[in-house]
């Protein structure tokens, strides 16, 4: 007895005319997440350095932000959108780097801000690693 295949129909993304958005960098010590949002703050595209394939301590370097970056300005630019607003959050290495790469891919930059949390004497930091 044969079975009848399951076709099952393959839906693709339309490609929405988003003209502006925003980008928000979340650069860790471990790793560089970025996302980009329309302006009403729904998701167009988002990227990790650890999505890419970089593994370890390869995920913290400004190079594997940089790729990130291009990865989700290209699929931001399909989306339509040419002018951007960055939002960079965290101390890690991918902050500037980021910011370069986006740079390089032809987006209208509007305005940068930093939105790092910054305690008012809140929990107590790490102690220091003695090597």
């Amino acid at each position: 007895m044969a079975r009848e295949k399951k076709t099952r129909s393959v839906t693709r993304k339309e490609k929405k005319n988003i003209p502006e958005g925003i980008v928000f960098v979340y650069s860790t010590f471990n790793n560089t997440v970025i996302s980009i949002t329309d302006k009403l703050g729904n998701a167009v595209a988002w990227t990790s350095a650890g999505c890419l394939g970089f593994k370890g301590s390869r995920k913290s370097t400004p190079f594997a932000a940089q790729t990130a970056m291009v990865e989700v300005a290209k699929k931001a630019a399909d989306q339509g959108m040419r002018k951007v607003e960055v939002r960079v959050k965290g101390p890690g290495p991918g902050r500037d780097a980021a910011l370069r790469a986006l740079q390089s891919t032809g987006f209208e930059v509007s305005r940068i801000c930093d939105t790092t949390p910054i305690p008012h004497n809140g929990c107590k930091p790490p102690k220091q690693r003695r090597v």
